[in-house]
């Protein structure tokens, strides 16, 4: 059989951050390959679309960097991050920030058609209480990312309220609206639901619990995903999770007899490797 594979589907990579060393701490815990997902930088304040490919410029040059440092596998997305919406619309009016979060879309379109990336993400809406305006544009903007993922064959992967399973109902649907298949939709953060009348198809990508881990697999299905949601704040060094949690539970599940190795493989490559090489 083929090295163990153990995959984390959602690491973030920061410029002032320790970026290329986590990764090798990554790497030397026995990670193998990851999705690299981009965030608003710092040093990037977004006010208009160009703004957007100039933060995504610092991903894909942190991609390159890490990819150099370690050799692992780096599967990379990028889109505008939802919740800047909100501040946007604050400085320059509903209409215009989401005309603005569109050419980031747009721009994400660009970069998986130059093959600089292979998903469009994080995009989608916010995760708490927001007004209607802002919800009903936030939906907007994020079926037109799933229209462009459609045109490129390639997954989006969706930052957005993980309280019930109608949020994997609302996603599913606005996808077939979009033409998207959903299960092209990968849901971060999400909660254990992974049944088939839970998920409405879309593919879950859960934090690396041991409770999670514990209360999908009882469910029947290894139908999922692995994260961290890894910030890369030397403020927070363990922040969201700590980046070799994935490696480290992989391990536990082996040692423990929650899953055997065609399990691991089934969700650290098998899964990964339908959804970003495409």
């Amino acid at each position: 059989m083929d090295p163990l594979p153990v995959y984390d589907n959602h690491i973030h990579m920061s410029p002032h951050g320790r970026n290329v060393d986590a990764l090798r701490d990554y790497k030397a815990a026995g990670g193998t390959a990851l999705t690299l997902v981009t965030l608003p930088y710092p040093e990037v304040h977004i006010e208009d679309g160009p703004d957007f490919v100039r933060s995504y410029e610092i991903t894909f040059d942190l991609a390159h960097k890490a990819r150099e440092a370690t050799g692992m596998e780096i599967n990379v997305a990028v889109g505008p991050y939802p919740v800047l919406l909100i501040g946007l619309a604050e400085a320059y009016g509903l209409e215009k920030a989401e005309d603005i979060m569109m050419e980031g879309m747009e721009a994400a379109g660009k970069a998986v058609e130059e093959g600089r990336a292979v998903a469009i993400g994080e995009i989608g809406r916010p995760h708490f209480d927001c007004p209607e305006d802002i919800w009903d544009s936030s939906n907007r903007i994020l079926k037109r990312g799933m229209e462009i993922a459609k045109e490129n064959d390639v997954p989006v992967i969706i930052h957005c309220e993980s309280g019930t399973t109608e949020t994997n109902r609302s996603l599913s649907d606005i996808a077939r609206s979009a033409g998207l298949d959903p299960g092209l939709v990968v849901k971060h953060s999400s909660p254990p639901f992974v049944a088939d009348g839970e998920t409405y198809g879309v593919m879950p990508s859960m934090p690396a619990s041991k409770t999670n881990i514990k209360e999908a697999l009882s469910k029947g299905t290894d139908r999922f995903m692995l994260e961290t949601d890894y910030i890369d704040d030397p403020a927070k060094p363990s922040a969201i999770m700590s980046v070799t949690t994935v490696p480290n539970k992989v391990k536990w599940m082996l040692a423990s007899g929650t899953a055997d190795e065609e399990t691991v493989f089934r969700i650290c490559k098998d899964i990964p490797d339908s959804l970003y090489r495409r």
